[in-house]
């Protein structure tokens, strides 16, 4: 029998390898007579023998015994310390076979061994019996059998002992490195020729990359590994077959977070309507991790724990005839029903529920229906999430969301003579159904396609979605650039999302428990955005912008005092560059201000923060003002540049001179593009008659007022809110700038 021997070991120069065990081959134990292993540089640190020759041992349970050595240059020797002997079975082989034993790493025996034939022989499963079922394996390495010796693992046993004891025939389709995404991409092709009985899914959160993804992608990799596991179960009984899952398992690079995901997925998954293989009850250690000397490395069983895993499958779940696997498609179920004819039915493998109200009264389906709540607990088979009607009506719910024990969450208002159904967005979440943008265990957003798109919110908070949101905004990038909308609510507010070249640049908002489709409607082009763009004289105009939503990145002017509108004709006309000079400031401890020696009338009140000594050192003052600043007028530039439309607001008094002044600096600034100057002050528009471009009220809009009494802000905000709408301006063409365009950066 020959064997090659493998071996990791960091090593120093001089150093060497050395294997020494129980037979001859291996010099019985002395040292002196062991088998040198060698490296290469392209292999290093793996140690390797050449093909040894072995003699058989008589006896079934006949094994060899051995142990790796350090040598250092000297010739000293240092045998491996920790655990016992390693081992491998001496069994028969086929003729010209070369068994490869991996041993892991140098001073760590493995309790188990590990090895396989070379070349590979390929897998030959018994056929099925007449009386027999077909079973097909799909998942990846730990399925395959991989750390099991000669890859018999938990299939394996299992294969063996379904073959002797009922005649099926087990055929494992596993391949390692196999993920969700991948598997549901294969299976028309492997396991739907196959035509099985039985189907065992048997897939792992550690290959989606949950012990290695950064933190803020985990719950993503969970949803969409359930949602994939979801949709795999569903494609197996389409083709007729009954699906099996294997639950999650131990890995030991997991955290206590990536643990706490592991078992929110275990659970949920007890909650399946499917049969489920546990084994995270037989491996598990308590905190993520495989039990002690049941593993071979962080992602592997080991054979021991390979038989732990086949000990704990219930063996009955494969006791049966094909005429009893034989399915019929799902009959709905009926859910409730009262004596107006109002009814409710489900069909829980399809995740789908009816609602029916031929009577002529409305009914709402609330949480304290108890009656109605019990049975759906108890025959729905609800998945918690969002469901949704695949054809939204403006008189009826779009959406509910269903709770973790099957009951509905939200008020339903179903109006007489619906008749609606619903069904669960999980399913939306597969990798076969959409690209996950962005997902942070709330709020997901999904790429159906080129021209489709959902926002599903599954929490009871209204969800703002806008392009400061970093994260999003980038997610947004694998969006063609356009306008999207939602086509069943397309004059909504905030239910216009349009991409642009740096990702998403409007603001949506997302209802509670709502899942919003969105479609593409046209390039950016087709529309004219309008910018709104403050230009002082405080702050009251980004207070009012905010509390309507319609705020983005800070502009210039959004936080200064500028008393003299002259300042802001000055100050654009020079393109904003001695704005935060530090040679033309000064701070006033009195006024608790930093003003400007250029520009008298600008001040700045939000600059100095309370780590700061301003009166000794404003160097860290100065230096912020400048990132600060630079960024808020690289905006200014880029919104002119980039919006069809611009409107500029301008609060406090003002004088027909100062107003000319600045109109023609703006229209100069505009280069041509449509633009209008609304002013807001409190003082008569006789002197601003006939002035192009100009747009005066007499109003007055003071921000400290505002502070102490919010329903003045309110109020106020409404005024405007009036104004913008009476010039056509609303979340459906408003222009949002970026917070850092053109790769400026990140303020």
């Amino acid at each position: 029998m020959k064997y090659r021997f493998l071996i990791l070991a960091e090593t120093q120069m001089g150093e060497s390898i050395g294997l020494v065990g129980s037979v001859p081959e291996l010099g019985q134990w002395d040292v002196n007579q062991c088998v040198r292993l060698k490296t290469a540089g392209d292999r290093y640190p793996l140690w390797f023998t050449d093909p040894l020759e072995i003699a058989p041992l008589a006896g079934e349970s006949a094994c060899i015994t051995y142990k790796y050595v350090r040598f250092a240059a000297n010739g000293t020797a240092q045998w491996e310390r920790f655990g016992g002997d390693r081992w491998i079975p001496a069994e028969p082989m086929p003729p010209d076979s070369l068994y490869v034993v991996e041993d892991g790493a140098f001073g760590y025996p493995q309790p188990q061994p590990f090895g396989y034939l070379e070349p590979p022989r390929p897998r030959v499963f018994p056929p099925v019996t007449a009386n027999g079922l077909k079973i097909v394996v799909i998942g990846s390495s730990v399925a395959f059998g991989h750390r099991a010796w000669q890859f018999n693992g938990w299939a394996g046993l299992l294969g063996e002992t379904l073959q002797h004891s009922h005649g099926h025939q087990l055929v494992n389709l596993a391949e390692p490195g196999a993920n969700i995404s991948s598997t549901l991409k294969c299976f028309s092709d492997r396991v739907v020729p196959e035509q099985p009985d039985i189907v065992i899914i048997a897939l792992s959160l550690g290959n989606e990359g949950l012990a290695t993804c950064a933190p803020h992608q985990r719950p993503a990799l969970q949803r969409r590994f359930e949602s994939g596991l979801l949709q795999l179960v569903s494609m197996t009984r389409d083709i007729g077959a009954r699906p099996i899952l294997g639950s999650v398992y131990p890995h030991g690079d997991y955290g206590a977070e990536q643990t706490r995901l592991l078992y929110d997925t275990h659970q949920r998954m007890t909650r399946w309507d499917v049969p489920l293989l546990d084994w995270l009850a037989v491996l598990d250690d308590g905190q993520g991790r495989w039990k002690p000397g049941i593993s071979y490395d962080p992602a592997h069983p080991n054979g021991l724990g390979h038989r732990l895993m086949y000990e704990a499958i219930d063996l009955s779940l494969f006791q049966l005839t094909r005429a009893e696997l034989t399915q019929t498609a799902p009959h709905p179920i009926p859910i409730y029903l009262d004596p107006e004819g109002f009814q409710i039915t489900a069909e829980p493998q399809a995740k789908r529920l009816r609602i029916i109200n031929p009577s002529p009264y409305p009914y709402q389906i609330a949480p304290h229906w108890q009656d109605l709540q019990t049975a759906l607990r108890q025959k729905a088979g609800l998945a918690p999430g969002i469901y949704i009607t695949p054809q939204p009506q403006a008189d009826v719910p779009a959406s509910f969301a269903a709770q973790a024990d099957g009951s509905i969450a939200t008020p339903l208002e179903i109006p007489p003579g619906a008749d609606l159904e619903y069904h669960s967005t999980l399913p939306l979440f597969a990798p076969n159904q959409s690209q996950m943008l962005f997902y942070d265990g709330h709020l997901g957003i999904l790429k159906a396609d080129d021209h489709n798109l959902w926002v599903i919110n599954e929490t009871n908070q209204l969800y703002n979605v806008h392009p400061m949101w970093r994260e999003v905004r980038h997610a947004l990038k694998a969006m063609p650039p356009g306008v999207y909308h939602d086509p069943h609510h397309p004059e909504a507010p905030f239910r216009t999302l349009m991409v642009g070249s740096e990702g998403m640049e409007s603001r949506v908002k997302a209802p509670a428990f709502s899942a919003l489709r969105f479609t593409y409607k046209c390039a950016l082009e087709e529309i004219n955005r309008i910018a709104i763009v403050p230009l002082g004289d405080r702050c009251a105009v980004r207070m009012m912008l905010y509390k309507m939503e319609y705020d983005g990145p800070a502009f210039p002017f959004d936080l200064t005092r500028t008393t003299l509108i002259g300042d802001i004709a000055d100050i654009i006309e020079s393109r904003f560059t001695d704005m935060w000079n530090p040679a033309l400031l000064h701070y006033s401890h009195n006024a608790g201000r930093i003003y400007h020696n250029k520009w008298q009338g600008l001040s700045f009140a939000h600059e100095v923060e309370d780590t700061d000594s301003p009166l000794r050192d404003m160097s860290p003052i100065h230096n912020r003002m400048r990132s600060r600043y630079s960024a808020r007028a690289h905006r200014f530039w880029y919104t002119l540049q980039h919006c069809d439309k611009a409107l500029f607001i301008r609060t406090g008094w003002a004088d027909r001179g100062g107003v000319l002044d600045l109109l023609q600096k703006l229209e100069k600034h505009t280069q041509g593009k449509p633009f209008t100057l609304l002013l807001l002050s409190p003082q008569s528009s006789d002197p601003f008659q006939d002035i192009p471009n100009l747009l005066h009220y007499n109003l007055e809009f003071n921000p400290d007022r505002m502070y102490d009494d919010l329903d003045h802000w309110l109020y106020c905000t409404q005024l405007l809110k009036g104004i913008l709408e009476s010039l056509g301006i609303s979340s459906q063409n408003l222009f949002w700038c970026p917070p850092n365009p053109s790769g400026n950066p990140e303020k």
